[in-house]
């Protein structure tokens, strides 16, 4: 990999440097990311293709099973997949867009689409969970004012078992893919697939009290998808949070900013690290900074310096972070000090 130009602003020094995204939490030992852009792509192109041929599948058997079965949590969790599949279209199309290079138009690239996604996922699975409570509330207030609910069969109960199986091991290979390549949009919608195995793990409870319980317990099933509701919206509020949160330009969490200050401060001669400003670009991470080095220097050894610092950002973060570096000469001996 090689440092990208950016554009250059007069008294400043801009590189390209790397650093994947994050999980459902900051750590500095995240921002790393051996992988070039083609590979990422692929990787997260495989993932995605393969939950959605898992989707398509469960969608069809749990209609199948909720309406043969007469489950009314069961269809809400067919409704549950079916958004599923809907968001790996959303992770195909954005993650395609953001790979984009900088352009005329874009000058910091396209890696904000990525966080779009992740918004729209989020937005889908509030909608969803939404949709699931306002249905089985219906169910529990017809059943309380003396409607008999339609028992479940067992038909409904054992899809539930087979999607929650099916679901954990998506989740499982799409997390580990989200990790390993740095994509918050891929990790979002490993969190989908999980939404969707607990779901079918409350459709499972409901579904198979009414049946064993006999007609007065037939509740548990709206009751269960009501309670598996509440689980959706809590991610979907996690996953809006972050991605609002980046397209408001938010700051990087503390420790990542105090290791990036750390990285710049083991460059010889570079000191009195200010102005720091940090924010997530999609996929990517800006870091700017004003740095203090000699005076007396001349401008190839300050250039030579910055250039140093802009190499171990690198080996520690990748290849595409956008880094911008303004240079101040020290102004005496005691600038070492100053904040």
């Amino acid at each position: 990999s090689y440092a990208k130009p950016v554009r250059h602003m007069p008294g400043r020094l801009a590189f390209s440097v790397a650093a994947p995204r994050h999980d459902q939490t900051y750590h500095p030992s995240q921002y790393f990311l051996p992988m070039d852009s083609q590979s990422r792509t692929r990787t997260i192109y495989r993932v995605t293709l393969a939950g959605s041929a898992v989707n398509v599948v469960l969608v069809v058997l749990k209609f199948i099973a909720g309406v043969v079965g007469r489950s009314s949590a069961m269809v809400a969790d067919a409704v549950h997949s079916l958004s599923d599949f809907a968001t790996d279209v959303v992770v195909l199309l954005f993650v395609r867009i953001s790979r984009r290079p900088q352009d005329a138009a874009y000058d910091y690239g396209y890696g904000k689409y990525e966080t779009i996604a992740t918004l729209i996922i989020g937005m889908a699975l509030l909608v969803v969970g939404a949709g699931i409570a306002y249905s089985g509330g219906s169910k529990i207030y017809e059943a309380l004012h003396g409607t008999e609910l339609e028992a479940p069969s067992a038909l409904a109960f054992w899809m539930a078992i087979i999607s929650i199986a099916a679901k954990e091991v998506c989740y499982r290979f799409t997390v580990a893919a989200g990790r390993k390549v740095g994509s918050q949009a891929v990790i979002a919608n490993a969190w989908h697939h999980r939404s969707d195995a607990f779901s079918s793990i409350g459709t499972a409870i409901g579904i198979g009290g009414a049946i064993i319980l006999g007609p007065r317990w037939r509740i548990l099933d709206p009751a269960a998808a009501v309670i598996v509701s509440l689980f959706i919206i809590k991610v979907a509020v996690q996953l809006l949070r972050e991605s609002f949160g980046e397209l408001a330009e938010k700051s990087l969490p503390p420790e990542v900013e105090q290791e990036i200050i750390q990285t710049t401060e083991s460059v010889d001669g570079v000191s009195c690290i200010h102005n720091l400003r940090t924010r997530r670009i999609g996929n990517y991470l800006a870091i700017e900074m004003h740095v203090r080095l000699d005076g007396s220097m001349t401008l190839a050894e300050a250039h030579e310096r910055s250039s140093l610092v802009e190499r171990r950002l690198k080996e520690r973060y990748g290849a595409e972070t956008y880094v911008s570096i303004h240079i101040e000469p020290l102004k005496n001996t005691g600038d070492k000090q100053q904040a």
